[in-house]
């Protein structure tokens, strides 16, 4: 059976998940990149250090964002969203950022690129050797939907 998930199933689907792929583009090409992040009922919450990613979301800020769940062919959920880049950047608001986002990254099993090391390193009062700040965003969520298969 085919269907559409609610509201509330596609929330969930975000809570539960720490994966997802974004996509934006520039005048000249589309970019789909995995990336981690944390869902906080409202907008997605990420980290990135300065590349195309970065550069691409700067200068076109709207962006797509897609997240899956597969039991396995014929069980499955997929969600969608569009939305609005917002780089964080008041101290404040940046902290407590990373610390949802470390809170919800720290206990899996993430690859290197998450950097949740570097980001528990930032959020210490004074940090031994300078630590790479990476870019603190969030996509303020416009639409979304998700999709189902049961068996």
């Amino acid at each position: 059976m085919l269907g559409t998930l609610t509201t509330q199933e596609i929330d969930e689907v975000l809570s539960r998940n720490i994966t997802g792929r974004i996509g934006c583009s520039n005048a000249e090409k589309m970019y789909i990149v995995p990336i981690s992040f944390a869902f906080n009922g409202n907008y997605l919450l990420a980290h990135s250090r300065e590349g195309l990613k970065i550069s691409m979301m700067r200068q076109h800020p709207e962006v797509c964002f897609q997240v899956d769940e597969i039991d396995d062919h014929a069980n499955w959920r997929s969600v969608v969203l569009w939305g609005s880049y917002e780089e964080i950047t008041g101290p404040r608001e940046r902290y407590y950022a990373m610390k949802f986002l470390v809170s919800r990254l720290i206990h899996q099993n993430v690859s290197e690129t998450a950097g949740v090391p570097e980001m528990s390193g930032e959020l210490q009062q004074e940090s031994p050797a300078p630590v790479i700040r990476p870019v603190v965003y969030r996509i303020r969520i416009k639409e979304k939907t998700g999709r189902f298969e049961r068996r």
